[in-house]
């Protein structure tokens, strides 16, 4: 449940063009509008936390005045930084100057943040105190998660971690819990070998290991899913990943489970038999209704993608 990787944000950013930039020349007209009666814009942040910095350029494409920083974690950093900055060879600042419409940067790594971000400039109305040109940073992945509703679940993914995190290193433990019984077992079965012992007593360590196998791969997949990777949760290919490796987890442990019960079976303990056979059945159910889960699931997901690019195209 990382936050959004830079191919996302970056995919996402091109599928929600249109509303990105409606959204961005709005706020740069209220900024537009602040500066005009002089009021302090700084209140924008609240309403749109992905805003970085603002600042203006003269007709020649000079800053002027230090940066406006919206986050506090930069303030010290960027807030007294900026005057008289040259900016003038900026690709944005030159296509605003051969366009009278607002310009957009693709997306970049911002200097000044370290973060994936683009910049919006707008020609001013009435040029102040020679300022031309009205600049806005936003952050991407912030914006993004703005724009699709996604900013409380996003502001509660440390916590979602968190949880995670616990779960995964109790699993881990009953993982060395369980790789400690198998081997004090091991040890037991090595040094006291006995000729008249039950044949069938080295299964139950194969039970132990089958067992510590399964949970250190639930263990893994939950660390890997939820806390190290990013999981896009309006994408159902993300969600079907995580039920396939779940699955194929608990596969691999009746399969194990089913094949040492046929062992038992085989060497003469046929109320094993019928048991068996039935995990071998569940086995095959599993497995074929995974198949039709994946295939149905990506199928749907083509359709809906070939139904959001003809409604992007038709616009």
């Amino acid at each position: 449940m990382a936050r959004m990787s830079y191919i996302s944000s970056v995919e996402r950013y091109h599928e929600y063009e249109h509303v990105i930039h409606s959204l961005l020349e709005s706020i740069l007209m209220s900024i537009e509008d602040g500066l005009t009666k002089e009021r302090d814009t700084r209140y924008l942040i609240k309403q749109y936390p992905f805003l970085e910095l603002q600042y203006c350029l003269n007709a020649e494409g000079l800053q002027q005045g230090n940066n406006v920083c919206f986050k506090r974690a930069y303030s010290k950093k960027l807030g007294e930084s900026g005057n008289q900055q040259d900016l003038s060879e900026r690709p944005y600042f030159l296509n605003a100057k051969a366009s009278d419409k607002v310009c957009f940067t693709d997306p970049y790594i911002s200097i000044a943040t370290n973060h994936l971000c683009i910049s919006a400039i707008k020609e001013l109305k009435k040029p102040i105190n020679n300022q031309h040109y009205l600049v806005v940073d936003v952050s991407l992945t912030q914006l993004i998660e703005f724009v699709m509703g996604d900013t409380a679940r996003a502001n509660m993914s440390p916590y979602f971690k968190t949880g995670y995190g616990i779960i995964v290193v109790c699993l881990f433990c009953l993982v060395l819990f369980l790789l400690n019984i198998v081997f004090s077992d091991i040890y037991a079965l090595l040094t006291h070998v006995d000729t008249s012992s039950d044949p069938l007593e080295p299964f139950s360590i194969i039970i132990y290991i089958t067992l510590a196998l399964a949970v250190f791969d639930l263990g893994k997949t939950i660390l890997e899913e939820e806390i190290l990777m990013h999981k896009d949760i309006f994408r159902h290919s993300s969600t079907r990943r995580t039920i396939t490796r779940f699955i194929s987890t608990v596969l691999i442990a009746i399969s194990i489970e089913a094949l040492l019960t046929m062992f038992k079976a085989a060497l003469g303990q046929s109320e094993y038999l019928m048991p068996a056979i039935a995990m071998m059945l569940a086995v095959v159910g599993l497995l074929i209704a995974l198949a039709i889960y994946v295939y149905l699931g990506a199928k749907a997901e083509t359709l809906l993608m070939r139904a959001r690019l003809k409604q992007k195209s038709s616009k």
